[in-house]
């Protein structure tokens, strides 16, 4: 996350300094002489990012976490190619400069990418903010305003052409997502194949095919001291081409509104901001989209349903991952708990 918050670089994950600069002076003619200065983004998930600094000149690099990665996984080239051919047509999305395959470099291949400033939103404000419901409501017009600004961009006119496949998008979607669950199945949870089933019967006909983000939240957004512009939107790596209300359900599943159960709000620690007096609940977010974007919206518990199941199966992954002994962190050993949660709370909404 290119949030504020840098850190000295973390043991075991530091960079060759030497070959880098080199690297950087050869390939980014835009970065002046001088010495580099290299630290560490702390937040962010589970890629490793890294503030370049020469001078005043700053960049970021962004690789793979350490260790095994899963096919597909953690893609730098893929990100890469999505960052050029968007940031043409999108401004919250950073320029990348150069992406390499060279692991003799950083030991991985890695990309780097102009540094964006502003403030990352996620458990609270900072201390020279003062909050009103005024504010809430400015900051989720904003976010709904770029959600519909970037499914406006024409994907024909960039490489993603090239990259994407958008028919039958859903039930790829669907399919995929069910086979994930299978393939980490632990113990059995009460109305899964409810669920599961009621997924599979009524996928939606889907809009006219849109980039989408697919990872769209308050967190990977970067704004504006005054929180009037997006700086920057991170995190592409989900970004495809499909339908855009799997990227409005997929945001919606991660904006938490005041009145939601508490394990929705606290299951992994502080709520976030959104449930502050003034933010959109998400039926006005949803409601805001379909007035700027035109789009009918009438199916989006079906979109929001299945949003819910691929944080099951996201939570499912982990705890199966903890009760096989491949990780020994004690966070994931009630990761069960949050499963049932959200088969049931993914249930809700295909009731509605």
């Amino acid at each position: 996350m290119e949030n504020a918050t840098t850190i000295d670089v973390r043991s075991g994950e530091e960079l060759n300094k030497e070959k880098l600069q080199h690297f950087i002076r050869e390939h980014i003619p835009e970065a002046p002489e001088g010495e580099l200065r290299i630290r560490q983004f702390s937040a962010g998930h589970s890629n490793l990012t890294y503030l370049l600094q020469i001078n005043e000149w700053e960049a970021v690099l962004r690789r793979p976490p350490l260790g095994p990665v899963a096919p597909k996984a953690h893609d730098m080239e893929r990100e890469y190619q999505i960052l050029s051919s968007l940031h043409p047509y999108f401004k919250p999305a950073p320029k990348p400069y150069v992406f390499s395959t060279d692991e003799e470099i950083v030991g991985s291949p890695f990309f780097i990418m102009e540094r964006r400033n502003g403030i990352v939103l996620d458990t609270e404000f900072p201390a020279d903010t003062v909050y009103t419901p005024e504010l809430g409501r400015k900051i989720s017009e904003l976010l709904v305003e770029q959600l519909v600004s970037l499914h406006q961009v024409d994907y024909k006119k960039t490489k993603l052409v090239d990259m994407v496949k958008p028919e039958g998008f859903m039930e790829r979607q669907v399919a995929g997502w069910i086979g994930r669950y299978e393939r980490a199945k632990t113990d059995d949870v009460k109305d899964l194949d409810k669920l599961i089933e009621y997924l599979k019967r009524n996928v939606p006909e889907s809009a006219e095919p849109t980039i989408i983000h697919y990872d769209y939240k308050l967190n990977n957004a970067m704004l504006s001291e005054d929180y009037s512009v997006m700086t920057g939107l991170f995190d592409w790596e989900m970004t495809t081409v499909g339908d855009p209300l799997a990227d409005v359900g997929a945001a919606m599943s991660y904006w938490i509104q005041a009145d939601d159960p508490e394990m929705l709000k606290k299951g992994l620690g502080k709520p976030p901001v959104t449930v502050l007096a003034g933010f959109f609940t998400r039926d006005e977010f949803i409601e805001r989209y379909a007035e700027k974007s035109g789009r009918d919206v009438s199916s989006i518990d079906y979109y929001l349903t299945f949003a819910y199941f691929k944080l099951a199966v996201i939570c499912q992954q982990i705890y199966y991952r903890y009760k096989k002994g491949q990780t020994q962190d004690r966070r994931f050993a009630h990761f069960n708990v949050f499963v049932e949660n959200l088969i049931q709370y993914a249930l809700i909404s295909a009731r509605k």
